[in-house]
């Protein structure tokens, strides 16, 4: 008997086929982007405008965050649960308390003449804040805001905020401005 050759495989055509591959499971994968937060900053001026007239500190809402992740609000301990309901109260200042942000009356189209607060919530934290820290002050800082909207968006057009057409959500954006300030994370001891 005699015995057979083995055939050889030709293996020139494989690596054209890996590399078809290669390329179609990096066309058809998709990635996780990253998340952020979407804030839009404002753009630099190297020169302050000489018609703004100077902060008075009544309306800065001061909120710090340590570098053990503690936070204080206007020079008090706080815990981060009670911060949405210590912003609202800063902004909407109902009884006019006079260690509460000041308002101004300003004209505002859909709404009239109408009492607009000038509350600036002045967030800063220390350099070894933990970011989850400062996104959970962040969220409950823009959660105080949402709500303030959207009770005076049912309150002014009967609907939640989310339904309101763009004249009347730009609108109420007048009525209750987002006036947050972020300063650079500085070294807190």
């Amino acid at each position: 008997m005699t015995r057979r050759k083995a055939q050889e495989v030709n293996a020139g055509s494989m690596a054209d086929i890996a590399f078809l591959l290669l390329i179609f499971f990096l066309v058809t994968t998709t990635m996780d982007s990253d998340k952020g937060l979407g804030t839009v900053l404002p753009p630099f001026i190297d020169e302050p405008d000489p018609l703004t007239p100077p902060k008075n500190d009544r309306n800065v809402f001061e909120i710090l965050v340590n570098a053990d992740n503690q936070l204080m609000v206007e020079k008090q301990a706080m815990d981060i649960s009670e911060l949405t309901i210590a912003t609202k109260e800063f902004v909407l200042n109902p009884h006019n308390k006079l260690d509460l942000s000041d308002k101004e009356t300003k004209i505002i189209k859909f709404l009239g003449e109408r009492q607009v607060s000038k509350g600036i919530i002045s967030l800063q934290t220390a350099n070894d804040t933990e970011y989850q820290t400062y996104l959970l002050v962040q969220n409950e800082i823009i959660r105080a805001y949402n709500e303030m909207r959207n009770d005076f968006s049912n309150e002014l057009f009967g609907s939640d905020y989310k339904k309101l057409t763009k004249e009347e959500k730009e609108a109420i954006r007048k009525a209750c401005p987002k006036l947050i300030s972020e300063a650079e994370p500085v070294k807190i001891n």
